[in-house]
């Protein structure tokens, strides 16, 4: 589980750094708190980072699930992935957000692979009677 942890630990400084440039580009924007939008190029960086915490949302607790259940190795593996396409598509979405497709598909189809393989595991499991 150390490499479930590493990636979780990465994810999560991602997102913080996300948060840190969404802080600077308020100022460089002049984008006031409480304000959520304002000029285009800080729409963007915002957008960035609150896409990316909506994919937190979903992506580790299934990532931690199957760690558990399925193997830690590959949910790293994943979560490898996950966390290149979260740079992939800040980079893209930044510059032209219509170009952020790949970074987009970089996270979310490992956390898709993971749910599916999940409950494909958990249906089988209850059919073989190995949750009784």
């Amino acid at each position: 589980m150390p490499y479930v942890v590493i990636v979780t630990v990465i994810a999560l400084i991602q997102f913080f750094m996300i948060g840190f440039q969404v802080g600077r580009a308020r100022g460089k924007y002049g984008v006031h708190a409480p304000a959520m939008s304002g000029h285009p190029a800080f729409d963007r960086i915002f957008r960035v980072h609150m896409n990316t915490l909506e994919q937190l949302v979903i992506f580790l607790p299934v990532m931690w699930i199957f760690a558990r259940f399925i193997s830690p190795l590959w949910a790293a593996g994943f979560g490898v992935i996950f966390i290149i396409g979260r740079v992939v598509y800040a980079i893209t979405y930044v510059r032209e957000p219509k170009s952020r497709a790949v970074g987009f598909a970089l996270t979310a189809i490992p956390t898709l692979i993971m749910m599916l393989w999940l409950l494909a595991w958990a249906v089988q499991a209850l059919a073989s009677g190995a949750w009784r």
